[in-house]
């Protein structure tokens, strides 16, 4: 099942989300998730990993991540 990590900052409502596909890809959201709480210098930052079938239904589940704006790469 897909995986995805979610970044939220609960100060500015900024978040960026990662996609972690195929059937082992909950398994990699989550080892990332862990490795990325290790290296969280901001308390302020929620690191959650989430199971679901779509990016889509997750917006829908967890909708207060993204009320604010997309962090977006350079």
């Amino acid at each position: 099942m897909p995986g995805f990590v979610i970044e939220y900052h609960r100060r500015s409502g900024v978040w960026s989300v990662q996609e972690f596909s195929g059937p082992e890809g909950h398994k990699a959201a989550l080892l990332e998730r862990l490795e990325r709480e290790d290296r969280r210098v901001d308390e302020d930052v929620e690191i959650v990993s989430l199971n679901s079938d779509s990016l889509s239904t997750i917006k829908k589940t967890h909708a207060r991540y993204f009320t604010g704006r997309e962090l977006l790469s350079a």
